[in-house]
């Protein structure tokens, strides 16, 4: 009987061993799967973050542009000034050291 304990012991513990090995690498598995899916959602968001940056720059450059300030004031939906009126102070009225 004495022999085969120790080869009971042996395939127990190699047996423990390969489900703890097992588990960890189905833990594994799951965190490299996850990451490279927000990887991926990241770089669309980038992507999409640098087109809009790209399509505000052009239209940065195209308000910008000296030509385009007479196009860009009348679409704009601003209202022509006809007089201003300033409020006046005299001297006598203001209090002073």
């Amino acid at each position: 009987m004495k022999p085969r304990t120790p080869i009971k012991i042996f395939w127990t513990i190699n047996i423990i061993t390969f489900l703890t090995l097992f588990m960890f690498s189905i833990f594994q598995i799951g965190r490299l799967t996850h990451q490279v899916y927000f990887q991926k959602e990241y770089k669309d968001k980038l992507s999409k973050a640098l087109k809009e940056n790209e399509i505000l720059e052009i239209n940065f450059s195209k308000v910008d542009s000296l030509g385009n300030i007479k196009n860009y004031l009348e679409n704009g939906n601003f209202v022509k000034a006809n007089k201003i009126k300033y409020i006046q102070i005299f001297e006598s009225s203001v209090v002073s050291k």
